[in-house]
């Protein structure tokens, strides 16, 4: 790797820094945030079809440079995280608008009570496990999909290769699991 690849890779470190820590922070600062408005549209199923869209194109995009098609590897990895974003400000926007939905709450009353907790079992456990390890790994992912892109933009290519074999399945187990995840609390929705 060059000197000046190695520069350029630097100079966008601290940017993958600093958004690996404000992403998170401002989402959940906006969590904070409800206002009170009607949504033209119910999001979850919206950005429940982004997340599977793009597990898709991620998908795609290494069957792509597997077959040596850098050209449209790049379009379809810059297409997943443009993907990545919008679900992002969707699901933002969904939770700044609308109050959480209880897995299990048959009743849709807000509360879950004996005979609900009944009903759903173990399968509970099982919602939040999916729910936590998806939550957590979204924002693990973060940085090493910023690496990821900054190693490829700088033709870091060998490094990219590297890192990109934890990305990949990483970046894909969130998308898969927020479908999960949509697909679960579906019932409960109010």
């Amino acid at each position: 790797m060059s000197t000046v690849d190695l520069e350029k890779e630097k100079k966008y470190n601290k940017w993958i820094v600093v958004l690996s820590i404000a992403i998170p922070l401002v989402v959940a600062l906006l969590f904070g945030v409800k206002i009170d408005i009607d949504l033209p549209v119910f999001l979850p199923p919206i950005y429940a079809t982004i997340n599977a869209i793009t597990a898709l194109v991620l998908i795609v995009a290494v069957v792509m440079i597997k077959k040596g098609n850098r050209k449209m590897h790049e379009r379809l990895m810059k297409f997943a995280i443009m993907l990545s974003v919008l679900f992002l400000v969707m699901y933002v926007l969904y939770h700044m608008t609308s109050d959480s939905t209880k897995f299990g709450d048959l009743n849709k009353d807000g509360e879950l009570d004996a005979s609900e907790l009944s009903q759903i079992g173990t399968t509970r456990y099982i919602y939040y496990f999916i729910l936590f390890s998806h939550i957590l790994l979204s924002i693990a992912v973060i940085p090493f999909v910023l690496i990821t892109y900054v190693r490829a933009i700088t033709n870091n290519f060998e490094r990219h290769k590297r890192i990109a074999k934890i990305t990949f399945p990483l970046w894909l187990y969130v998308a898969i699991t927020g479908v999960v995840v949509y697909i679960m609390i579906s019932p409960y929705y109010a």
